[in-house]
């Protein structure tokens, strides 16, 4: 019996936790107030993106209608919060429960590496023990998260598409399409095959991409599981005794 392969598979990246090792002045700074002890990158697979983004957008409405909101500061328009797009960390408990209840309602998908900073900090330092002239970059981090992440994941379908969480100000397509071309290169060394699936890439805000919003919530609930060792969140999406799930 053959599988059917789906014409186009489509992506949806974020990222929890910050890629922040060092202070300005140099200073070690992972797992300290305001920075986190890991660096967690997760894409979502949707099968229909637009199904997904206007459930979305039908449940905020009505939870920007609901009286018992009223007045809430983070569903207030001029905070752009919740009243623009779900965000686990600014969204309230209530909020959440309801998020979670919808995405489960959909086709998706959930891949994630996570990057503990203490490993990626022994890495640097040694490195930098080797060439004084090296010099850390959080994107750095990030890209190879990108190239980890999509290595075998891009020869799934004739056509890809990765939708990005918009990172600061700068557009960095080009340096993400870089990213998922190395990993396509990986996979065509490791199995000695060629990748002939044709690449889209994009960056964006979960606003105007809905399906973003899904990837924070899953890595939400991921990073709370790393950090703070809760998993009642994870396990509303990954019930504990699946392979693979995370236990308490």
């Amino acid at each position: 019996m053959s599988t059917v392969v789906p014409p186009r598979r489509r992506y949806f990246v974020d990222e929890a936790g910050d890629a922040t090792l060092f202070d300005a002045r140099g200073k070690v700074i992972v797992g300290g107030a305001g920075c986190s002890r890991y660096f967690l990158l997760g894409v979502v697979e949707v099968a229909d993106p637009p199904a997904l983004g206007a459930a979305l957008e039908a449940l905020r409405q009505s939870l920007l209608a609901d009286p018992y909101f009223h007045g809430v500061p983070s569903m207030q328009p001029e905070r752009r919060k919740t009243a623009l797009a779900f965000h686990a960390k600014d969204d309230m408990a209530e909020v959440r429960r309801e998020v979670f209840r919808e995405l489960m309602r959909h086709e998706l998908k959930f891949f994630a590496v996570v990057r503990d900073k203490q490993r990626v900090l022994a890495y640097v330092q040694q490195r930098n023990h080797m060439d004084a002239a090296y010099r850390y970059s959080p994107n750095e981090l990030y890209d190879s998260l990108v190239a980890r992440l999509f290595k075998d994941r891009l020869h799934l379908s004739p056509e890809v598409e990765v939708c990005f969480a918009s990172r600061g100000s700068s557009d960095r397509s080009a340096a993400l399409t870089l990213a998922l071309r190395r990993a396509r290169e990986r996979f065509e060394v490791k199995w000695r095959k060629p990748v002939e699936s044709r690449l889209s890439v994009r960056e964006t805000t979960p606003a105007r991409a809905p399906a973003l919003q899904a990837a924070d919530y899953f890595l939400w609930a991921l990073q709370r599981r790393y950090e703070r060792g809760e998993s009642r969140f994870l396990e509303l999406v990954w019930p504990p005794g699946q392979p693979g799930s995370c236990g308490r």
